[in-house]
Parts: structure tokens; C-alpha cells; sequence
């Protein structure tokens, strides 16, 4: 931040427009490969395979065959990647489980940052060009760039070929888009160190307490990796937006405040909207949506939540949390939701909330020992409401729960919205800025390496 990217974004500015994507490119294969090099090599491969066939598709367009055939043969090997590397060690494990294959060795295959972001970013322009939403990218150069940009490389948002393929070739950086940019860029900094970090703090501090943090202690506890799990992945969209910007490119919303939810559904559309369009668009729509009737609509959204649940994780607390879902948004859909309409808004939203918190403990404990011990201390007032412990560090932490609280809802982006355009906010909102990165930078000095959360994913 304080080195690679004012050097990236000061050659990129002087440097001639027609070879800003090589450059991209180049610094992005970079920024990828400064940790494990060699993973480079699997995003070069399935930036070449998915270029390769997208040309072809394009090509054979009135050759539905052939055509079909370069899809699958696209969508196989993208897959096929994100197999070997996201899933090996967790089908080995339990094939050793099962006594005549016992001898099978332990694989221990590291999973390559970023894999399952990049991975559905390409499977989409395939896809788009086959179905003729999009036309094949002629230059390996520009598809490169757009598979592995840097700024939202690692956690999302999931950009769509089609969404960014005019900016790839005719985008026209300006001062007031990336003024924008690093205004958007310090929030999800903000997000990221002041907020997220301690509320990881308080969830380390509270978890290892067990049954001693009382009741009311567990559910501070999992309230805290809430907030903690959004603030650092928002946080993460908010800076990849943001850097988009400072380059240029705008790419879609992946977070519209989803804790002021009042029911799951709506939840849903709210957060990481990049991958539930993706599932939505590319999966629940092909196997037939909602139009071929009521028992197939339901299977429909079980492949749908299945699969989103085995894409944060290979682990089947990750596979019982995207069915947990399954069950309330099926439930929401053909059971009770007209009646949950009928309830006030506030109880909506202790009901969505209720549900999206305990969806949390499903997410997190990957033991299902440690789960469901947890699970029951939520429940059981067996250990007294609150422990001694417990409560110092929740009134130590109170003040920055409730500017988390605050934070997850839109009113400081309404207050915002109604002071913009006077000269004395506008002033308030560069002084502002200044002190947050300052404050920021103060912090990650002082604070220990804090990766975001959906790194490993």
C-alpha cells in the first residue's frame, strides 16, 4: 500500500494509454506471484485455456456442436483446477476414513490465493460468449488483465468479462473518478483495520472462554465475528472498488448493507452479491429456475446452496452451512414468508438477524466437536449469563460494537448524501480522509499481521 501501488499508479499514469493493460498485466502476474511464484503459472494456464476457447466458441458459433464442445472443454479444465487445488485434500481424507482405502497417502496440496474468485471470472466469459451476451476478446493481453486485476484479485468482487469489457479498451481515467476512488479506498481501509481487527480481537478474546463466557458472553462472542467477517470482506470490495477506480475501471457492488435484512432472501441480496448473481445466472437459471414447477424449483435451490456452501470451503461445516440456508430460504419461499411480511419491521429483523448470526457459528467451527459445543453454549444458560471475564471485555469492547452497529447501516451514507455539494463538507471530506489513512496507518503499525478472511477462500 505504501510502496508497490503509489509506484504502480505513478508509472501507469505516465506511460501511453495503448500500453496501460500490458502494464496491468505485467504488475498484476507480479502482485500475484510475490508470494508462491509458482501459482502464477496456474492463472496463466487458465487465462490461456479460457482465451483459447472463448476465440473458438466465437468462432464456431453456428456450429452449435463445436461450439458446446470448446465450453465444456473451458468450463472442465477451470474446474478441474479449482478441484485439485480447493478439494484434493478433502475427498482424500475422506476416502482414508473408508477401512480398504486406509492406505491412500495424506495429500497436502496448498490452495492458491484467489483460485475461486478468478476461477468463476472466466467461467463466465466462456460462458457469456457462448450464449452471445458478450464477443470474444481478440487480445490475450486485455482477457490477461481482466483475469487477474490485481485489485480485485484476491477476494472479489466476482467481475463479469462482459460488465468491463468496453472499459478494458476504451476507458478514460479522470480526476474526479479517482478522487472518488481513494475516498472509497479509505473507507474499506477504515473498515478493515479499525473495525474488523478488533472485532476479531474481541471474538479471539471471548471464544476461548468456552461455557465460562456465560450465555449472554457466547452471543457477544459470535455478534463480534459477524461484524467482524463483514467489515473485513466489504472492506476488501470497498478498496477493490476503490483502486478500480483510481485505474479507471468501475466494477459492481458486492455489499448494500446486508445486516438491516428482515428476512434471509433479502439478506441474500445483499451480500456478496457478486456470487449469488453468479449462481443465480450460471446455475439456478440453466437447471430451470423457478419455471418447471415446485419439486424442481426446490432441487434447484439445493444444487444453488450446495455448491455455495463447497465454495467457501472445502469442509462440511462449509457444505451444512449453504444447506442451513437451503432450508430457510426454501422455507421463507413456500412456507411462511406471505405471513412474515405481515410482522412488524423490527421483528423481520431480529428474526433475519437471529438466523444470519447462528448461520455464523455453522461458518466458522470446522471441528464439529468445537461447533456444537459452541452451538449449545448459545442456547443453555447452565453457566450463568455472563462470566466475570466475559463481561470486562464486552464493556472494554462496547463502544466499538456500537460503531459497528452503526457502521452496518446506511446513516452515515445519508448523512453524507445531504451534506454533499457544500463546499464546507467537501473540505470536512478530504480532512477526514487524510486522518483516517493516518490513523490507519498508525494502527497497522502497532497492530500484528491481520490477513482479510476470505483470503482462504
Amino acid at each position: 500500500m505504501f510502496l508497490y501501488l503509489p509506484a504502480v499508479l505513478a508509472c501507469y499514469y505516465v506511460i501511453p494509454f495503448r500500453f496501460r493493460n500490458i502494464f496491468l498485466l505485467l504488475v498484476n502476474l507480479i502482485f500475484y506471484g510475490w508470494g508462491e511464484p509458482v501459482f502464477v503459472i496456474i492463472m496463466a494456464l487458465s487465462v490461456t485455456v479460457n482465451y483459447i476457447c472463448g476465440y473458438f466458441i466465437e468462432k464456431y458459433r453456428n456450429n452449435t456442436r463445436t461450439a458446446k464442445t470448446f465450453l465444456i472443454l473451458s468450463v472442465v479444465i477451470s474446474l478441474g483446477f479449482l478441484g485439485v487445488f480447493k478439494y484434493t485434500n478433502f475427498i482424500t481424507d475422506i476416502l482414508r476414513r473408508i477401512p480398504f482405502l486406509s492406505m491412500l497417502p495424506k495429500t497436502n496440496i496448498a490452495l492458491p490465493i484467489g483460485i475461486s474468485f478468478y476461477t468463476f471470472q472466466a467461467m463466465s466469459y466462456t460462458i457469456d460468449v457462448y450464449r452471445g451476451d458478450t464477443k470474444a476478446q481478440k487480445s490475450i493481453i486485455n482477457f490477461g488483465t481482466y483475469v487477474s486485476f490485481f485489485p480485485q484479485l484476491i477476494a472479489g468482487p466476482i467481475v463479469r468479462y462482459r460488465d468491463i469489457a468496453v472499459q478494458l479498451v476504451e476507458r478514460r481515467e479522470n480526476l474526479t473518478q479517482f478522487a472518488s476512488g481513494i475516498r472509497r479506498f479509505t473507507v474499506g481501509l477504515c473498515k478493515k483495520v479499525l473495525i474488523a481487527n478488533q472485532m476479531g480481537v474481541l471474538w479471539d478474546a471471548l471464544r476461548p472462554m468456552g461455557a465460562e463466557a456465560g450465555v449472554l458472553g457466547s452471543w457477544v462472542g459470535i455478534i463480534a465475528y459477524a461484524f467482524q467477517i463483514y467489515f473485513d470482506f466489504s472492506a476488501y470490495s470497498d478498496m477493490a472498488i476503490g483502486l478500480g477506480r483510481m485505474f479507471g475501471f468501475e466494477f459492481i457492488e458486492n455489499f448494500n448493507y446486508p445486516y438491516i435484512s428482515k428476512s434471509i432472501t433479502e439478506f441474500w441480496r445483499r451480500w456478496h452479491i457478486s456470487l449469488s448473481t453468479w449462481f443465480r445466472d450460471y446455475v439456478y437459471i440453466p437447471l430451470g429456475g423457478n419455471r418447471r414447477g415446485v419439486p424442481r424449483q426446490i432441487f434447484n435451490l439445493f444444487v444453488v446452496w450446495a455448491l455455495t456452501g463447497i465454495w467457501h470451503g472445502a469442509n462440511v461445516n462449509f457444505l451444512l452451512w449453504g444447506l442451513y440456508f437451503f432450508v430457510l430460504l426454501a422455507a421463507e419461499k413456500f412456507i411462511y414468508g406471505k405471513y412474515l411480511q405481515k410482522l412488524p419491521k423490527a421483528v423481520r429483523l431480529v428474526y433475519a438477524m437471529f438466523f444470519v448470526t447462528v448461520g455464523w457459528v455453522l461458518f466458522y467451527f470446522e471441528d464439529f466437536g468445537e461447533l456444537t459445543a459452541f452451538a449449545a453454549q448459545l442456547f443453555t444458560g447452565a453457566n450463568g449469563v455472563i462470566g466475570h471475564d466475559a463481561l470486562s471485555v464486552t464493556l472494554s469492547f462496547l463502544p466499538l460494537l456500537a460503531a459497528a452497529a452503526v457502521g452496518s447501516t446506511p446513516l452515515l451514507r445519508n448523512i453524507g448524501k445531504r451534506l454533499e455539494g457544500s463546499a464546507i463538507y467537501r473540505s470536512a471530506e478530504i480532512a477526514m480522509c487524510v486522518c483516517a489513512l493516518l490513523l490507519c496507518t498508525a494502527a497497522l503499525v502497532s497492530q500484528s499481521y491481520n490477513p482479510f478472511l476470505y483470503f482462504r477462500f
